[in-house]
């Protein structure tokens, strides 16, 4: 008898879930770095993402999101409106950049990477992030982190190359919320 009561309670906790749609109005995408040794941050406000992962079907997981690189926001008017130019971003002609998962796997601990290609300013680069997925029944939240390299994509070109003045690394925060069942 306890062994069987046992299993009912433990049973809606062995079903795995896909999470198959991000909330977008309640998730974030952050970014800092080092301008002449001070940090900056600032955040990408939109992007569309489509999405499945379940954890027990690594597999078959997959991510493609795509930011609305006009929407990135540096802290001031004057640094958006200097992101956009041609040396930065040139959102004129590259208003979005993409990332396009190509696998997942497990670290242990509900902790995951993911790999994939991003395309930023017609540039494709191979990139992998590692994040936390903390399930809260039918959402999931997914918390990672990764750095870019702003060279690999001709980001501050000309003046702006000079990697000890602007820090070639930018880091990349991301804190995503996941539904089930969409």
């Amino acid at each position: 008898m306890a062994l069987i009561l046992g299993s009912s309670l433990l049973a809606p906790f062995a079903e795995a879930t896909e999470y198959n749609h991000i909330q977008t109005d309640a998730s974030t995408v952050g970014f800092s770095y080092k301008q002449m040794g001070v940090a900056i941050e600032g955040q990408l406000k939109k992007f569309d993402a489509q999405f499945s992962f379940d954890s027990s079907q690594l597999a078959a997981a997959k991510a493609i999101f795509e930011m609305d690189l006009v929407s990135l926001d540096a802290g001031s008017e004057e640094a958006n409106d200097e992101l956009a130019k041609k040396d930065w971003f040139h959102t004129l002609a590259f208003p979005k950049g993409k990332f396009v998962s190509t696998a997942f796997r497990a670290l242990g601990n509900n902790r995951y990477e993911v790999s994939g290609a991003m395309t930023i300013k017609g540039k494709t680069k191979d990139i992998s992030a590692v994040f936390t997925m903390t399930p809260q029944h039918n959402t999931a939240v997914f918390d990672g982190t990764f750095t870019l390299n702003r060279a690999d994509f001709a980001i501050g070109e000309g003046g702006w190359a000079d990697v000890g003045v602007i820090a070639n690394d930018v880091r990349i925060q991301f804190h995503l919320l996941a539904d089930a069942g969409k």
